[in-house]
């Protein structure tokens, strides 16, 4: 089973500037993750871009769709911001079709050494090959429908939002 994941940045590939104190982008994290997990899945990554979901515009979220449509691969992880993957998961739900979506992402960087991204990843790409064709939101261990999740800000985690 080939699982297609594609990275848009968000925390989960933030660097950290000592000198300035700022977050920024430099690359992707998702090859060195792989390998020290010992990821033995058919996987395909593609970098689409790097950004904070914060700053992701519609034209963005069209080119994650458009890439998610024409990928031959059923079975997609995309990397994202926390911040508006709710929003990327509604755009993809109405356009992409008969493809098992699962959007992840982490709320401290990678290069932090304590980051839950490691694990929502795993998580991610576990999703992915058992769940049904439609979008998801998976974090902190749990999967949700795009349309029933939201981010705490006080709790730092995801959590639905009707029982």
């Amino acid at each position: 089973m080939a699982i297609r994941l594609f990275v848009t940045g968000g925390t989960f590939d933030k660097e950290y500037n000592e000198l300035n104190g700022k977050l920024f982008f430099q690359d992707s994290h998702i090859h060195e993750i792989l390998k020290l997990g010992r990821s033995k899945l058919n996987l395909s990554v593609r970098t689409l871009m790097l950004i904070d979901s914060l700053d992701m515009t519609d034209s963005d979220r069209k080119l994650i769709a458009e890439n998610c449509e024409n990928c031959e691969e059923e079975r997609i992880v995309i990397t994202h911001g926390t911040d508006t993957m709710t929003d990327t998961g509604a755009y993809l739900a109405q356009t992409v079709k008969n493809k098992t979506i699962i959007i992840t992402g982490a709320m401290i960087p990678y290069k932090f050494g304590s980051s839950d991204g490691l694990f929502n990843l795993g998580s991610a790409l576990a999703f992915a090959q058992t769940l049904p064709h439609g979008v998801y939101i998976a974090m902190n261990g749990k999967y949700f429908t795009w349309d029933n999740c939201r981010k705490n800000k006080q709790t730092g985690s995801f959590e639905e939002t009707a029982v």
